[in-house]
């Protein structure tokens, strides 16, 4: 476990996409669940947490083996919820440098995912009908890219977030669908 961990923080270095997903998917539950007991929102743990996942993603190269990576993940998380507080402001949004933009270009986007065979092979009636079970943020996420065709830069005008949130946004939204269609099966 230790050494895939290190193996995908090295590839997460590398802006492979696929290192991001499984970081994401392995430190999820503990960011939410960490932001949950925060928050005590549902929707603002969530949000939290992609932002949270967006900045370290950003900051990967930063990261320092000597700590552990979930310790790093949830001081980010701290971090961000901070800094709600302090904004007061219910929407949950980060400033991007142009450099960090930049750098959200060069994640490689790997065709395709376990998550995107298993959502193509559904048929358009049943994978829109799926698609409706997950939350509207998702759902947003999901048409904007794979309906519309859009980019991740034009998403992310469109809903008026960074990228790399976008990003995030579209990795979770994925997986949760997956698990949809699986449980459908």
């Amino acid at each position: 476990m230790e050494e895939e961990l290190q193996l995908n923080i090295s590839e997460a270095k590398k802006r492979t996409e696929s290192a991001f997903k499984y970081l994401l998917d392995t430190f999820w539950p503990a960011v939410y669940n960490y932001q949950l007991k925060q928050a005590q929102s549902e929707n603002d743990a969530e949000d939290i947490s992609i932002q949270t996942f967006s900045k370290a993603f950003d900051r990967i190269n930063t990261y320092d083996e000597k700590h552990s990576f979930q310790t790093w993940l949830i001081a980010i998380s701290k971090n961000v919820y901070i800094d709600l507080l302090r904004k007061k402001n219910i929407s949950i949004t980060t400033d991007t440098s142009k450099e960090q933009e930049e750098q959200a270009y060069l994640v490689v986007d790997e065709n395709p995912t376990p998550e995107d065979k298993i959502i193509t092979e559904q048929n358009l009636a049943e994978l829109l009908k799926n698609i409706k079970k997950i939350k509207p943020k998702y759902q947003e996420v999901i048409h904007l890219r794979y309906f519309q065709e859009l980019s991740y830069k034009e998403i992310s005008i469109k809903i008026s977030e960074p990228m790399s949130n976008v990003k995030v946004k579209l990795l979770r939204a994925k997986k949760l669908l997956a698990g949809i269609i699986k449980d459908s099966k």
